[in-house]
């Protein structure tokens, strides 16, 4: 799974056990509709950490709740990155 999917499968899942859309996540989140649906499409591979606050908050998560999962405690960037 790529980096950026892995934000979206998270969004995806919490909306889901929630019963919430995604234009309704971008209501009660305060992020616009069309940065939402940029993260969802995966045209915003690494959305801002503002961004991921508000999301957060809308699922009534800390960011470090909202960070922490599986998928993303587990993914490993390959060595040859920015460094």
């Amino acid at each position: 799974m790529e980096y950026a999917e892995i934000y979206v499968h998270r969004i995806r899942k919490l909306c889901k056990s929630r019963g919430i859309s995604i234009n309704k996540l971008a209501t009660m989140s305060d992020v616009k509709q069309s940065t939402l649906d940029n993260i969802m499409q995966g045209n915003t591979k690494n959305p801002r950490v503002q961004t991921l606050h508000k999301l957060a908050l809308a699922f009534n998560l800390t960011l470090s709740e909202f960070l922490d999962f599986e998928e993303l405690n587990d993914y490993s960037f390959d060595d040859d990155s920015d460094d």
